[in-house]
């Protein structure tokens, strides 16, 4: 039986409780540069290294018996279901919105028409005036990218000699040290304006974590979940710098394979165990769910112009309104679905 890697699941949920408070704060700094968690939005690029490692744990021993459309099947059992749960929820969220300006407002008809659309996880019409690829639901950007990242495997990386990843990862590497730089940051790739900036923060992280699977290159290190979800914040709320771009080129490039490589290499048990178990189970449905109740809380402020204590007492009710519901998901739509899509589609 292959091993497990409870720690990878621990870190998935500390990096998803990081952008949810980002985004929360987000609603009242919108310079990232004054922002107390700065650069949170990394988790995505964490999330894409995670994915690719846990793609080749899961299926490079596989292709002898796996066909490409099993594989598909697979990914869209445990990805879809909830997409479509926060599609809807997002498509809710907006037509019953009382905060959001006027001039948003659209015919009912015409939200159906997006929501269906936004179902596939196709881009939509941007219905907030932001330019957004996915407007009733944010984070679905990134989704996408790990649709493409899945697709992009099945095409030619699961077939990738360990000497052709290296360099897919060097040029990969490059392209987003420069790109970071010349933007000042990573923190784009959600909108029409910069879609390209997505597939380059996913294409990195995805092949170089499925490089550090394959390479086995894996570090042994005490309290590892502790340790290493110690770093992950330290580095989301370190403040920007001169050549801010670049540092966070680094810190996807160098920082989070040592990560990553700690948290497969090392072992964990007891109460820790289950904590990772916990959070990485609640990790998928926290970070896809939380952003239409991000779009209520930005608007209200807009609205309202509450004081700053309400704001925090709002925002902190909102975080756990986020962590309640997104329990409540998992347990009585995600896991039941999967389980059901599994039974009927999936060969044994």
């Amino acid at each position: 039986m292959k091993p497990h890697y409870p720690i990878l699941d621990g870190l998935r949920g500390t990096a998803a409780i990081m952008v949810v408070i980002f985004h929360l704060y987000e609603s009242l700094y919108i310079d990232y540069s004054i922002h107390p968690i700065h650069h949170g939005y990394l988790a995505v690029d964490f999330f894409f290294m995670l994915s690719g490692f846990v793609i080749g744990y899961a299926y490079d021993d596989r292709w002898g018996k796996l066909k490409p459309w099993d594989f598909f099947k697979a990914r869209l059992i445990r990805l879809h279901p909830m997409v479509i749960f926060s599609t809807v929820l997002g498509a809710i969220c907006f037509w019953f919105d009382p905060y959001i300006d006027a001039k948003y407002h659209i015919d009912f008809m015409k939200l159906v028409g997006i929501t269906l659309i936004g179902l596939t996880l196709l881009p939509t019409r941007d219905v907030r005036g932001w330019d957004e690829t996915h407007s009733l639901n944010g984070p679905l950007w990134s989704l996408l990218q790990e649709y493409i990242a899945n697709i992009l495997y099945v095409a030619f990386g699961r077939l990738l000699s360990i000497k052709a990843l290296w360099i897919v990862a060097i040029v990969s590497g490059l392209w987003l040290a420069y790109a970071a730089n010349m933007l000042g940051s990573v923190a784009s790739g959600w909108a029409y304006g910069n879609f390209w900036m997505g597939l380059t923060r996913m294409a990195f992280p995805f092949f170089a974590g499925l490089l550090l699977f394959r390479s086995g290159l894996l570090l042994k290190v005490r309290n590892a979940y502790l340790l290493c979800s110690v770093v992950l914040i330290v580095l989301f709320m370190l403040p920007y710098v001169k050549y801010n771009g670049l540092f966070e080129a680094a810190c996807i490039i160098f920082v989070f394979p040592l990560i990553i490589a700690a948290g497969a290499g090392s072992s964990i048990s007891g109460k820790w165990a289950k904590l990772c178990k916990f959070s990485g189970d609640l990790s998928y449905p926290l970070y896809i769910i939380h952003y239409p109740g991000i779009y209520y809380f930005l608007y209200w402020i807009q609205a309202k112009k509450p004081t700053p204590a309400q704001m925090l007492t709002v925002g902190c009710g909102l975080f756990i309104v986020f962590v309640a519901v997104a329990y409540a998901a998992l347990k009585l739509y995600d896991e039941p679905v999967r389980a059901w899509l599994k039974r009927k589609w999936m060969r044994a």
